[in-house]
């Protein structure tokens, strides 16, 4: 086999300290999904799980009528264009969030509970007990067949350790991601090492030296892989070289957006003392949700991996909103205790989430595979939270939807109203069944959740 064919085969272009995974064209497909695919041109199904803390005003969230004629609330106005791309879930419950016994903690709780339908141990030490979360059962079994078996991110930091709500760990309120049962799959917030852990090379050495030179002659990660990539330009079909200038494109694109981003984080700690080291994120909360929405989109499209969770803040966060004129904390504004005012600035707090996230769904929709299906036809994308009322801390009827075809299985664009007690975790069988992944239960699921089927 020439070079040529072993770069085509194994989908990368590599330089010295690169490894750029290909996005899936119709000339070339990377022989472990021509595999999977089994003579097929079929795209592979990805899964991603996206989380949003404190809870939601749900009157703003909760569609009027069931069914495909449903109007969006106002929460959920940012997802207009690809409604038909959308499934809103009422009525589903993570019974393990609430405090069974184990008394004041639903913070700590429902984060801890949303992926794995497990309770949490209350403990703030080394003896942190939860679950399997559906994301590291799914990674577990379909994760060796890309580079990375799953990516976790989010935006805002978090400890590991220490007591964060009522006696539970931090550990519990800053990650949904469980790999074992006492073994949190922590998130990464800083752009630039996720950029680099998905398009730099394994060979920690040629990585480091790749670093140092980009930095001192301003060349891109791109420059280093530029010669594989006009060799394979040259030798793909006209819609594909479209399709690689586009990625490449957009993958350069988002490495300016982190340059530009540590520029202005150094600028700001000459004149602020103590700052920590900067870290690529941009000041702006939804300019880092963006930013590390385009690079789960980046690792989807390049089928570096089929498996994402990201936070949008921990759970209880008190971050304020300034950017949308809410100066209070997030966490002290969802004790509202029915008052309007307050009210009213959670909706705008949720809208605001929600708009990030519709900037990642509706860019995927925009993404073309080789058989002319959309990256989103061939993803599930769930949002939501694992608190209904933040006032009330409640674990029913929780706000969540669904978005993406799941390869063509879903039959999307209505508002389905399950029967309240619902486990959550019923839906998260289902969908490890469109991985392909089966098992009988997952958490406190009791068999998979029914109207989903296209």
């Amino acid at each position: 086999m020439n070079r040529n064919q072993s770069i085509h085969r194994r989908g990368f272009l590599k330089g010295v300290g690169a490894l750029v995974a290909l996005p899936l064209m119709e000339s070339i497909l990377p022989a472990r999904v021509a595999a999977a695919a089994a003579g097929s041109s079929k795209p592979p199904t990805r899964m991603a799980f996206m989380f949003v803390p404190n809870g939601m005003h749900m009157q703003a969230w909760t569609p009027e009528r069931e069914g495909a004629t449903f109007e969006l609330p106002h929460i959920l106005e940012p997802f207009a264009p690809i409604q038909r791309d959308l499934l809103v879930l009422s009525g589903l419950t993570q019974d393990k969030g609430r405090n069974n016994g184990d008394g004041p903690g639903d913070h700590a709780r429902s984060a801890a509970a949303f992926l794995t339908g497990a309770q949490p141990l209350k403990s703030e030490g080394a003896q942190i007990r939860v679950g399997v979360s559906v994301d590291q059962y799914v990674a577990e079994r379909i994760g060796h067949e890309t580079r990375f078996p799953s990516l976790e991110i989010g935006v805002e930091k978090g400890r590991q350790s220490g007591n964060c709500d009522s006696g539970y760990s931090c550990a519990y309120s800053n990650n949904i991601s469980w790999r074992n049962e006492v073994t949190p799959m922590t998130k990464e917030t800083n752009p630039r090492l996720v950029f680099e852990r998905l398009f730099g090379g394994p060979d920690a050495k040629d990585h480091e030296k790749s670093l140092v030179l980009r930095e001192r002659y301003k060349k891109s990660i791109l420059d280093f892989v530029l010669e594989d990539a006009n060799r394979l330009s040259r030798r793909v079909s006209g819609n594909d070289r479209l399709k690689l200038d586009e990625y490449l494109t957009a993958v350069r694109e988002i490495e300016q957006r982190i340059e530009r981003a540590e520029m202005d984080s150094v600028a700001t700690a000459r004149v602020i003392a103590g700052v920590e080291k900067p870290s690529g994120a941009p000041d702006d909360m939804g300019a880092h949700a963006r930013m590390m929405g385009d690079l789960m989109i980046l690792a989807f499209q390049a089928d570096v991996t089929r498996v994402s969770t990201f936070m949008l803040a921990n759970e209880g966060s008190n971050r304020a909103y300034r950017q949308i004129e809410v100066s209070e904390g997030h966490h002290e504004l969802s004790h509202h205790q029915g008052d309007p005012v307050k009210n009213d600035k959670i909706k705008r707090i949720n809208r605001y989430h929600a708009e990030q996230v519709a900037y990642i769904v509706k860019k995927m929709k925009t993404i073309r595979e080789p058989d002319g299906s959309s990256l989103l036809d061939n993803s599930m994308i769930v949002y939501g939270a694992g608190i209904s009322d933040g006032n009330r801390h409640n674990n029913e009827n929780l706000p969540i939807i669904l978005a993406g075809r799941g390869g063509g299985t879903l039959r999307t664009g209505r508002h389905i109203r399950y029967p309240q007690e619902t486990p959550l975790n019923n839906l998260f069988l289902s969908m490890m069944q469109r991985m392909g992944v089966h098992a009988d239960w997952l958490g406190d699921s009791t068999g998979l959740l029914p109207g989903l089927d296209a």
